[in-house]
């Protein structure tokens, strides 16, 4: 018996987040295409009740319940982004490695892909003794003014 293996390729898209739930067998409901739908049009990182809020004011009437348990499956499956922060979770739509930078004026977290210097993760891994294959990093700062 030959082994599946499931597609690693990045999700950058909504035609992309909508293959992977194909490619796992996850069913495209109507509210789970709506709630993808809006991850990828808003650009930002939203709570569950934000979610919810934007899709009625829309006329996609949802539930409560069909918002929480989507977001739970589809970031379960790697499909959205889930990140959790003292005042509850947020989830956006980029799901390979990047980093964030929180906004503590706007209470944002903006998305950025970014390549640490070859040196920097080898002193990681000479100091913890563990071999980096991934990472994330977590930039906290103010909004620059525009005078």
């Amino acid at each position: 018996m030959q082994k599946q293996t499931i597609s690693t390729k990045p999700i950058r898209s909504l035609e992309d987040a909508l293959e992977r739930c194909q490619t796992l067998g996850m069913r495209v409901s109507r509210q789970r295409h709506y709630i993808l739908e809006l991850l990828w049009k808003a650009k930002e990182h939203l709570s569950a009740r934000d979610i919810y809020d934007r899709l009625n004011l829309e006329g996609k009437e949802i539930g409560h319940t069909s918002v929480y348990q989507n977001l739970e499956a589809l970031s379960s499956a790697g499909i959205i982004e889930s990140i959790e922060r003292c005042d509850g979770r947020l989830y956006g739509n980029i799901s390979d490695s990047h980093s964030h930078v929180n906004c503590l004026d706007t209470n944002q977290i903006l998305d950025v892909h970014l390549e640490l210097p070859l040196e920097i993760i080898r002193y990681v891994e000479e100091k913890t003794g563990v071999r980096i294959t991934d990472y994330s990093v977590n930039f906290y700062g103010y909004r620059v003014s525009q005078d």
